[in-house]
């Protein structure tokens, strides 16, 4: 991992729909408890600028927005949100919990927008310089089970949310198929299931990574789980 430091990097992903920010809450909940320090953001956003992009970029009502206008603009959030944020963070030993990182332009802009996959990602490696998640959390949902969640309240769909299906397809099976390229730095998991089971399973997967992440005080290897009170 490219100039990290002692804290812990988690991105959660998927397709629109898929539970991400229920789940990222229940996470930060879960390990708050045990005393350790948690940063949640999200993407695109997480900084005054990247808040304005976010709007500029989803909102409708801005004029067309092609595709490469529109992958560059994610990627100028995520820049913006890698240096004064995320990087900041894990310097200070915290753990950050993102709604969204790079997996995702890659997917909606890379495949979704047919800029190419490989073309996008290093795009946003450049952005980022490097800066990559311990652990990418992918909540894998069904393009139709999706917009039904995403309609069920008073919200209208933004930009990409209101893509066809067949979008949202491609963007599926682009998730999936970063997740089995690199299967050690994922945790797949089916959206569909209980909202608490899917909570549990994640923070299982996190406590194993809080055990083997040198705590940032005493540079000591953590054993047996969290360590309560200390930062990973």
């Amino acid at each position: 991992m490219s100039n990290q430091s002692a804290g812990l990097f988690i991105a959660f992903e998927g397709g629109d729909g898929a539970g991400k920010s229920t789940q990222a809450a229940k996470l930060a909940e879960a390990l708050e408890r045990r005393g350790l320090s948690v940063l949640r953001t999200r993407e695109p956003g997480g900084t005054p600028i990247g808040e304005k992009l976010r709007s500029l970029v989803l909102d409708h009502g801005h004029g067309h927005i092609d595709a490469h206008t529109e992958a560059l603009i994610f990627a100028a959030s995520r820049a913006a949100h890698a240096v004064q944020v995320i990087r900041p963070a894990l310097e200070r030993g915290e753990i950050v919990l993102t709604d969204r990182y790079i997996d995702s332009s890659v997917a909606y802009q890379g495949a979704g927008r047919d800029l190419g996959m490989d073309a996008v990602r290093s795009l946003n490696e450049w952005a980022t310089s490097g800066l990559q998640p311990h652990l990418t959390v992918l909540l894998d949902v069904e393009p139709q089970v999706g917009r039904t969640r995403r309609t069920a309240g008073d919200a209208a769909e933004d930009r990409l949310e209101s893509e066809a299906d067949e979008f949202h397809s491609r963007i599926r099976e682009a998730f999936l198929g970063l997740a089995a390229l690199r299967p050690g730095s994922y945790l797949v998991l089916p959206a569909s299931r209980p909202v608490d089971e899917l909570a549990a399973d994640i923070l299982e997967r996190v406590e194993a990574l809080l055990a083997a992440v040198p705590d940032s005080r005493t540079g000591a290897v953590a054993a047996g789980g969290v360590q309560g009170g200390s930062t990973p």
